[in-house]
Order: structure tokens, then sequence, then C-alpha cells
């Protein structure tokens, strides 16, 4: 079905926070059904893209695969403790706005919560409006250029041009750095030897040379030794695909 998009002028300041949230990405991991589904009508409404998760395990891991721009975390949570999450995502470098919502109210709870890394608390019973204006508050702090991508637990710093499998660098190569990029910024999508070459190398053909080749067995090398086993996969005939 198609769906017009509204138009917003940029300089009516009433249509600033919408147009900001057209391209801002929600997840929210919570498994209360009704307070779910109202969370999720009012994000909608203010033109957010929401995804849902129901427990923290699959929480965590969309965190790390889809790059929100904010998470909405509920306590307590089933799979991986609130504070085990924040602690989790933060060790990887990822510093996305987490807001917790704390349904028991105990100020040592959000204390715990705020130190093992959440952005702000919010107790229950509150208003939905508090968090929609919670929501607005953050992402107005988000950086507009991002320079982390992320794939389960490698990180690539663009800005410092650094490689991180957890909390351990890995020491590149500024080609198998700049191999690395173009495969991160596809994910799960499977990329021919013509567009590598035309995107990391600057040019369309080698001829026979086995240049891709060499340097992703260089990266296997270099991934593996710290346990990131399969992460780029040889297509037969077509190319290369970075996915789990």
């Amino acid at each position: 079905m198609l769906q017009t998009i509204p138009q917003f002028s940029a300089n009516d300041p009433t249509n600033r926070a919408a147009m900001t949230a057209v391209t801002s990405h929600v997840l929210l991991i919570e498994n209360d059904s009704q307070l779910t589904q109202l969370i999720m009508q009012e994000l909608s409404c203010e033109g957010y893209q929401v995804s849902l998760m129901g427990d923290g395990i699959s929480g965590l891991l969309a965190a790390r695969q889809t790059n929100p721009q904010l998470i909405i975390i509920g306590w307590p949570l089933s799979g991986v403790s609130c504070i085990e999450f924040c602690h989790r995502l933060r060790s990887t470098y990822n510093y996305v706005p987490i807001i917790v919502l704390d349904y028991e109210g105990r100020v040592y709870e959000r204390i715990t919560a705020l130190n093992a890394g959440a952005s702000d608390c919010l107790s229950k019973p509150f208003a939905v409006e508090e968090l929609i204006a919670r929501v607005r508050a953050h992402l107005r702090h988000v950086p507009k250029e991002v320079h982390l991508l992320q794939f389960g637990q490698l990180i690539l710093n663009q800005k410092a041009r650094q490689v991180y499998y957890g909390n351990q660098e890995i020491e590149l190569t500024a080609k198998e750095f700049d191999l690395l990029n173009y495969l991160m910024r596809h994910p799960n999508q499977v990329l021919t030897r013509e567009q590598i070459l035309d995107n990391v190398w600057n040019c369309q053909n080698f001829g026979g040379s086995n240049v891709i080749e060499v340097y992703i067995r260089y990266l296997r090398i270099k991934l593996e030794s710290q346990a990131a086993k399969q992460l780029i996969h040889t297509v037969r005939s077509v190319g290369y695909v970075l996915r789990p």
C-alpha cells in the first residue's frame, strides 16, 4: 500500500520534532502487552520507527544489529536483566540513549541503572506524554554523524579508523579497514567482486588479479583470531557477504 509522507517546513518550530522523528528508530524492549501497545501507538503517531522485543536477549541482539537511535527498556526484564543489558551494550562502545521504565519506583534501582549506563529513568505510573517528551529531548542530543558501525560484537569506528571485537582492538592495514568498512556498511547484502573493486579499490577491473580474495583471507584470519568466526561468507561465483 502506498503511503503518503507528510511535508514539513523546516522553518516551523512546531514541525522540527516531527521531522527528526520520521528518521529516528526507537527500539522498545518490554513484555507488558498493554503498556507496549500504548507506547508503540504514541511513538508511531509522533512519526518514529518502532521495533518491539519482548525479552532482554532478543532486545540486546536487536540493539547490536539494527543500531537504533534510542532504546526504551522495561524493568524487570526476562532473559537478560536491565542492569546486565546496559553493561553489555556499553561494553561494546555503543552509547545510544537508554530510557529505563522502572516499575518498582525504588531510588536504589534507578541509581543502579544509571550507574550501569542508562541515560534516564522513569518510574511507573507515568504519563506517556512525559515519556515522549524525554524521547524527544534525548534524540535532540544524538550526533547527526554516526561514526560507529556495529555488527554483533564487531565495532568499527570510521572516524578513528579503529576496529574492536568485544573489548579487544584488531589491528588492520588501511586497505583491510576500507574493505571491512564497506562490508559493514552493507550487512547481510551479497556484494559482487565488481562492487568491491569499484568501492574499495576505486576501479572496476583488475583483470586476473586475486587481490580481493587475498584481503578477504587477511580479514578472516584477523577476525577469527578474536573468535569472530564465520562473519565473512563467500557466495560462490558472486562475491562476499557479512552475516552471522
